[in-house]
């Protein structure tokens, strides 16, 4: 079996050229790839990706993983665990 990558892409837009992922689809470069951001969100309807949502090797969501009920509870949980941290002299995240 020969190896083809998936691309996948969680940590930022404009890592990857967008421009070039449906051509490397086409051609078998990647065997697929899936996108949840962009170089500008929300993508216009003219973005190379509006043309590969219908493919079945091709997945783009919105970079909206942060804004779940639990997610939101999770940052608030930390924020008074870092004041009540720095309260008591004892810092964290210190940058």
């Amino acid at each position: 079996m020969r190896r083809k990558p998936l691309l996948i892409n969680t940590a930022r837009g404009g890592w990857v050229d967008e421009s070039a992922v449906g051509p490397a689809l086409e051609t078998g470069q990647i065997s697929g790839a899936g996108f949840d951001v962009l170089m500008a969100e929300p993508p216009a309807p003219d973005h190379p990706f509006m043309t590969l949502v219908d493919r079945p090797n091709f997945i783009l969501t919105p970079h909206v993983a942060w804004a779940s009920d639990e997610a939101v509870q999770g940052l608030a949980d930390q924020l008074v665990d870092n004041i009540e941290a720095f309260v008591r002299g004892e810092p964290r995240n210190v940058v």
